[in-house]
């Protein structure tokens, strides 16, 4: 099977990497996006408090769990009911991944992917053998009716492009007249900077109902729990329950303690607010930082990262980044249309964002 998939994105920044990691002074690294602030103390308190669990835990969750997804997916997606089903995941990027084949395409079937996006999308269609097309717009599907699956993503990893509401229900409505699954990745829905985010299960994209819509969400940005691999999804219950019963044979279960630790980050809202404005500082010194250097920043209207472009090939910018000790991710890793951008992640502490415009001056 992994004949199917390209070379694993990351390795292909081993040697940058390490030209960045030369630097006298050290790496400031804004390449792949992972958090480095603390687990909030609510939430390690949580993880602690259920690590006594010797039993199998629940594919779909806790009662408890289940109803803290609900409960957050309703005030911050802005649903009007709770009529959606809810399942936890074992972070999202395996969702991602294995969507495809949980809903059983195959060879034959297409899934839709915006023309930058984040990789695993159509490592997802690889890995169920279906064919994968790049498209911002439904124009550009064209009448064809092998699309089972659309991906959309709002705000953008990488670009950070924020998409409005009469987009989001214009997919909708294309999918589901061709009996198509719209998935949208909102992990960085809370990350609105410039333009206000809108969830594919708001009324204004769904029209009151949830049929054919998945909204795939994460913790790992919102709470610093990338190590814990705690996320969900919501959405149409038809296709929710089309999810648990496979999982439950494929033994895709979210551990016991990290359930426990979901419960405590869901219902805290006070840590997330906390971690954003950190976010907002850290942007906008590496925005001035990169602006005041000559580099274009386009869109980059939510989300974790900059879109910058220096009008170059993204590798040349990337080892003009690296000879300063700067690391950060090629736009070509995104798709061809990526191939003059560069992605410049947030996740790096306070003192190392600190010394970005210096490094760039």
């Amino acid at each position: 099977m992994s004949a199917r998939l390209p070379e694993f994105t990351w390795d292909a920044l081993e040697k940058v990497g390490a030209l960045a990691a030369g630097h006298p002074d050290g790496v400031i690294n804004l390449s792949i996006g992972t958090p480095v602030d603390p687990v909030p103390e609510v939430i390690q308190a949580a993880l602690a408090a259920g690590a006594d669990a010797p039993g199998y835990p629940l594919t779909a969750g806790t009662p408890r769990l289940r109803r803290a997804i609900t409960d957050w997916v309703a005030r911050t997606c802005r649903t009007p009911d709770r009529e959606f089903g809810v399942l936890p995941t074992i972070g999202s990027k395996e969702l991602v991944a294995w969507l495809p084949t949980l809903l059983g395409l195959g060879p034959g079937d297409v899934v839709a992917v915006p023309r930058i996006c984040y990789p695993t999308y159509e490592d997802g269609a690889r890995l169920a053998g279906a064919e994968t097309v790049r498209a911002d717009s439904l124009t550009a599907l064209g009448p064809d009716n092998r699309v089972r699956l659309i991906w959309v993503n709002s705000p953008s990893n990488p670009t950070g492009q924020v998409l409005p509401a009469t987009h989001l229900r214009k997919v909708v409505d294309w999918a589901r007249e061709r009996g198509a699954v719209v998935a949208s990745d909102e992990c960085y829905l809370p990350l609105g900077w410039t333009a206000e985010p809108v969830s594919a299960l708001a009324p204004e994209v769904t029209g009151g109902s949830y049929a054919g819509v998945l909204a795939v969400h994460s913790l790992s940005k919102r709470s610093n729990l990338a190590g814990y691999r705690a996320g969900f999804v919501a959405g149409d219950p038809a296709l929710v329950a089309e999810l648990l019963k496979v999982r439950k044979h494929a033994g895709m279960i979210v551990p016991a303690p990290v359930q426990a630790a979901m419960v405590a980050a869901l219902d805290d809202e006070r840590h997330a607010a906390a971690q954003r404005e950190r976010y907002a500082r850290r942007r906008e010194v590496l925005r001035e930082a990169f602006a005041g250097a000559g580099f274009e920043i386009e869109q980059s209207d939510g989300g974790l990262y900059l879109w910058v472009t220096s009008g170059e090939d993204c590798w040349a910018t990337v080892e003009w980044l690296a000879r300063r000790g700067i690391l950060a991710a090629p736009g070509a890793f995104y798709g061809p249309a990526g191939e003059r951008h560069v992605r410049v992640a947030l996740t790096e502490s306070d003192e190392k964002i600190a010394a970005v415009p210096s490094r760039l001056a």
